[in-house]
């Protein structure tokens, strides 16, 4: 399958967005709102949003601004994030259902289990988990600075790390540290197995293959980078290469073109489960992620529903290991290994 070929979701028209995008920009102006939009999100949405990016930076950003409301269009563990990080603040998530398999894959009830069979873990926590796992843990990490975080770990400590098992052992393939790792997986980046992105590699030869490390081993081995979401955006503004096979949801090629215009972005294939060994391919999108609309954020600005809340006593809990993360990222790379 040619992958130029492959056909966007279809966006809105012109006319309906305008109407929407209108309505949105007066009621955040009423509720002094920010809007987030995760990479995934669809193009709409990222283009009325104030910042786009990755969870824990797009946290971040609202902690900066003086808004009282923030609209957190992707997935419910990163509204729970931004709740964390501004507990003051009222959170909202145009759509309450909009969930996560990793998430998903790793309850706290389970985690805290395995932690009471080994008093010496040190528990890794993806920053893609509940707030009540973020709440068992000792540290979090991004994909971005996972790396850097696991090469500071205690070294007298048996490591942990929940809940992405690929992300888990690419860390461990770059440190050396040894790690337990958690079984859980995105099933919106295991969907990319070797023989697309082989396909991908011979259609479009000596284009970069960009991968995200939540993909299988298989897929990681072919990459000419693997990074986080906005990694991905560096690398390539900085490569001098024309082309590049993105191995990620595809949502974020939107902003891979805003950000470099010149350049030609492909999302690399993966088979379609509900077809037949050697149908044609799809790009991979996160049901999830998706289950967010233009409709729904303007919803959620006018109703200020659904809200995320958490218990204070959670709330607490899961904001000492972000801290501990944003501290081991302030230091020096020499004081943090």
């Amino acid at each position: 399958m040619n992958l130029a070929e492959i056909s966007p979701r279809p966006r809105l028209d012109a006319k309906a967005f305008d109407s929407l995008a209108g309505e949105i920009a007066r009621l955040k102006t009423e509720r002094n709102a920010v809007i987030l939009a995760h990479n995934y999100q669809v193009p709409e949405i990222q283009d009325v949003a104030d910042f786009v990016g990755d969870s824990l930076g797009l946290s971040q950003e609202a902690a900066r601004t003086e808004a009282e409301v923030i609209v957190f269009c992707g997935v419910h563990f990163m509204a729970e994030t931004a709740k964390i990080l501004n507990p003051g603040r009222l959170v909202v998530l145009p759509d309450r259902d909009a969930g996560c398999s990793l998430e998903e894959s790793c309850p706290a009830s389970d985690l805290a289990a395995l932690q009471k069979s080994n008093p010496r873990f040190w528990t890794i926590a993806y920053i893609n988990c509940s707030a009540e796992v973020k709440a068992l843990s000792d540290v979090i990490v991004t994909s971005g600075n996972a790396e850097r975080i696991v090469k500071a770990a205690p070294k007298d400590r048996d490591l942990l790390f929940v809940p992405d098992e690929n992300l888990g052992q690419w860390v461990m393939e770059q440190t050396g540290r040894p790690m337990t790792l958690w079984k859980g997986n995105c099933y919106a980046h295991v969907e990319f197995q070797l023989e697309q992105v082989l396909a991908a590699k011979r259609e479009y030869p000596g284009s970069p293959v960009v991968v995200h490390p939540e993909s299988v081993k298989a897929v990681r081995d072919l990459a000419d980078a693997v990074c986080s979401t906005e990694k991905m955006i560096t690398f390539c503004r900085n490569h001098h290469a024309r082309q590049f096979i993105i191995v990620t949801e595809s949502g974020i090629l939107h902003r891979m073109k805003k950000a470099c215009p010149d350049k030609e972005f492909l999302c690399a294939p993966v088979q379609d489960v509900m077809k037949m060994p050697g149908d044609s391919c799809r790009c991979s999108e996160c049901k999830y992620m998706k289950m967010n609309t233009l409709e729904k954020v303007r919803n959620c600005l006018r109703d200020l529903h659904p809200r995320v809340e958490l218990p204070q006593a959670i709330l607490e809990k899961a904001r000492h290991p972000i801290e501990r993360m944003l501290q081991i990222s302030a230091l020096p790379q020499e004081n943090a290994a």
